[in-house]
């Protein structure tokens, strides 16, 4: 069982950054997919960004696509997600997901993952 746990969320203004985390255990992260979600209240939980177990990242383009990087270190078992630019759209609860047979292509399907953290909270002031 793939435990995650997310951190880095918080109040930030307009145009700030924030780094989230998050750390996984309970498998080899190396053999992890990993992925990063958000949900604003009254959404649907949304894509942001995948990376695989090689390092090929993928982004959803029209929100996030040259403000946010998403990345891994293998070595210390997690991903990140730098954030830049921040609007208040970008306000939701992040959730690090992970899977170990995520199929290319279907990234930004969150049914794909099977393992999911309790989400960290970012807040975009005006």
């Amino acid at each position: 069982q793939v435990q995650l746990v997310e951190s880095g969320g918080g109040l930030v203004h307009t145009g700030g950054s924030l780094r989230l985390s998050c750390v996984a255990s309970g498998h080899s992260f190396s053999n992890l997919a990993m992925g990063w979600f958000r949900q604003a209240p009254g959404r649907e939980r949304d894509f942001v960004a995948a990376i695989t177990q090689s390092g090929t990242t993928t982004y959803d383009v029209d929100s996030v696509k040259g403000r946010f990087t998403i990345s891994r270190d293998n070595a210390k078992n997690t991903v990140y997600l730098q954030m830049n630019s921040l609007k208040p759209e970008d306000t939701a609860v992040y959730y690090c997901a992970a899977d170990l047979t995520l199929r290319v292509g279907l990234e930004e399907d969150p049914n794909e993952y099977d393992y999911w953290g309790q989400g960290t909270q970012v807040t975009v002031s005006y």
